[in-house]
């Protein structure tokens, strides 16, 4: 495929990627962004709405990105995002959630810094460029590309601290970049999909994760509670708890605030299997809401947008029910 004439607009967001050694202290600081390599013909725009580690990535941010990203798409071939990856994931799945365009859009960073001498950023910003100017791209929703590998924004996760292929998840990447010299060979194994787009004007509500463990007896879910519009449970297995969260989520169910129940495990869907008290299909009875195979922040980004769009009880169960997201 050829890239000439093509247009493709960068949108770079802080991260490893992005920085390099502070020499007048200890850790890596935000520097300049790097620039795409390799890209003859193509029209490249840059742009940097915020510069930051992505621990300091709020959704507010994401949703600034994801009106950039609108703004941007009718005059663009491809759009990608920089950023850096302890958050990827959920700006990714954020703007799957939100974005309507059936424009490219590309997530990308790098694990090493651009000092080492095996830094990824080069490599990982050229595949994420390559993907979004390419038709087939279309239509699928906001992707992750690292090392070569092309992940669906709804099941991708970063499986290790600092490994350069630190991108994985269940069931495993949806599609494959490879170069040899100047020519990308692309392969989908998956067909794009229609999906809802919710995008609220504003973020307006709180949502706040608890995770549970062996002994767990609700230790901070009541203040929790009393300051979150919605909660999010990482709960054990296919989605059980012990037996003293029961009147807990019963009671916050009963006062129309949304409780959904994820897996802390690192994949799977939500299955109300289990009779016992805090077993899954105890808790679903007392008015949880099974997460479906979203994992906690994940469960808390979607369930952040419903609550803002003001979706009520039912209807956030219904959304959660129908796998649509």
């Amino acid at each position: 495929m050829t890239l000439a004439g093509r247009r493709l607009a960068v949108i770079h967001t802080g991260g490893t990627i992005a920085s390099r050694p502070d020499p007048g202290g200890p850790g890596l600081t935000p520097q300049q962004a790097p620039a795409v390599p390799g890209l003859p013909g193509v029209t490249v725009t840059a742009h940097q709405p915020f510069r930051l580690p992505s621990p300091h990535v709020t959704p507010e941010h994401m949703l600034r990105l994801a009106r950039l990203i609108e703004r941007l798409a009718p005059d663009a071939d491809g759009i990608v995002v920089t950023h850096g990856t302890d958050t990827l994931e959920e700006t990714a799945f954020f703007l799957h959630l939100a974005l309507a365009t059936d424009t490219p859009v590309l997530l990308t960073g790098s694990m090493r810094h651009a000092e080492e001498v095996s830094w990824d950023g080069p490599g990982n910003l050229l595949d994420a460029a390559h993907v979004a100017l390419h038709p087939d791209s279309r239509g699928r929703g906001p992707l992750v590309v690292f090392g070569g590998d092309l992940f669906d924004a709804r099941t991708v996760t970063k499986v290790h601290t600092s490994a350069v292929d630190a991108f994985g998840g269940y069931p495993g990447p949806i599609g494959r970049i490879d170069r040899t010299g100047e020519t990308a060979h692309l392969r989908f194994f998956a067909r794009p999909e229609a999906r809802p787009v919710y995008a609220p004007a504003r973020l307006g509500a709180r949502v706040e994760i608890l995770y549970a463990y062996a002994g767990w007896q609700g230790e901070g879910y009541e203040g929790a509670a009393a300051r979150a519009d919605g909660l999010v449970i990482a709960a054990l297995g296919t989605g059980n708890l012990p037996a003293e969260l029961l009147p807990l989520v019963a009671a916050s169910a009963g006062a129309g605030q949304p409780v959904v129940i994820a897996t802390r495990t690192h994949a799977g869907p939500i299955l109300p299997v289990y009779g016992y008290p805090g077993g899954g299909a105890t808790l679903v009875a007392a008015g949880a809401i099974p997460a479906s195979f979203l994992n906690a922040h994940k469960a808390r980004l979607l369930l952040l947008l419903l609550l803002s769009l003001g979706h009520g009880l039912e209807e956030i169960r219904g959304v959660f029910g129908a796998g649509e997201f």
